[in-house]
């Protein structure tokens, strides 16, 4: 009786392993598992289409340089190609935002860094104290990890790369090498100037991201009718252009005409007052008279009329 009972409670273990192991195989085999399995699946093939992305851009920009391998990668990334990637990514960044929101990140480091270090030092001096050997130094690994160079130049040139990203994309936005992006871009500051009055940065900045993801998305979403109504505005206004253009170039060929006709009458008129003023006779200017003084006039008779008149009397009658 005594020996039936351990290979009794021998036999109840096995079993309730095996069930165990069934239910487990039966789990892990399941819908679920096997959905989840396929999800995780294609979430890694998804990222490493997303990293095999980061190539250098066959087309250049405007001037030529070649563009970084983050411009691909951006453009994969944003696209939604990889709808799990992307969201992922987006997830990411919305709680980054929220993390520097509402968590004091610098207080919590100070605050990790010395709870390590004092229990670290609690423990090398306890164990020397009570074991003579301290507890630290025995976790202490037999050589010190290092950076590798290959792994440090690798990632200088990451760093590097997206720096010259940002550089280049905002010198293309800033000389409108593609003018929808800038105008985006110019729209985005000025709603920007006004919201940063009653909106926090961090707001902005989910905002920011929230716009950045889901644009691209919902354009490839609705592309056709996206195209179709902005072929239609677009004819619209090379409609408008080219009768305001037609209008331009009518009223400006009149006012040209009408310009012309005054000139010409103008150089007509001009032309008779040259005629007329050479046929006319010269008029010799008058020389301005010079001061005259007394011996310039004949000298008064100082006789008296009436003797003048008796001489000559007497004159006749001798000659008579």
């Amino acid at each position: 009786m005594a020996d039936s009972t351990p290979a009794a409670n021998g036999g109840s273990i096995d079993s309730l392993k095996g069930n165990a192991q069934a239910a487990y195989n039966q789990i892990a085999s399941g819908p679920v598992a096997q959905n989840v399995k396929d999800q995780s699946a294609k979430t890694s093939a998804e990222f490493s289409n997303l990293a095999n992305a980061r190539q250098t851009p066959s087309q250049p920009a405007a001037t030529g340089q070649p563009l970084t391998h983050y411009h691909s990668f951006f453009s994969e990334l944003l696209s939604w190609n990889n709808p799990r990637a992307s969201a992922i990514a987006y997830a990411s960044v919305v709680s980054l935002i929220f993390v520097a929101r509402y968590l004091d990140v610098v207080r919590y480091t100070f605050k990790l860094t010395w709870m390590a270090l004092g229990i670290t030092v609690l423990a090398e001096v306890a164990g020397k104290t009570i074991l003579g050997n301290g507890l630290a130094t025995q976790l202490r690994p037999r050589k010190y990890y290092t950076v590798p160079r290959e792994t440090l130049d690798s990632l200088i040139g990451d760093v590097h790369e997206l720096i010259n990203f940002f550089v280049i994309e905002s010198q293309r936005i800033l000389f409108a090498e593609n003018v929808p992006a800038s105008a985006a871009a110019a729209i985005g500051a000025f709603l920007s100037y006004y919201l940063v009055k009653i909106v926090p940065y961090w707001g902005l900045a989910l905002i920011s991201a929230t716009l950045l993801f889901f644009v691209p998305l919902i354009y490839t979403s609705n592309q056709e009718l996206i195209d179709h109504h902005l072929q239609q505005a677009s004819d619209v206004i090379n409609s408008q252009t080219e009768q305001i253009r037609h209008v331009a170039t009518k009223h400006t060929s009149q006012a040209t005409e009408i310009t012309k006709q005054y000139m010409g009458d103008y150089t007509n008129k001009a032309q008779q007052m040259l005629r007329g003023r050479s046929t006319s006779p010269e008029v010799s200017p008058k020389p301005a008279q010079a001061h005259l003084s007394d011996s310039d006039f004949p000298q008064a008779p100082k006789q008296d009329f009436k003797s003048a008149e008796g001489v000559n009397g007497d004159e006749e009658l001798i000659a008579a």
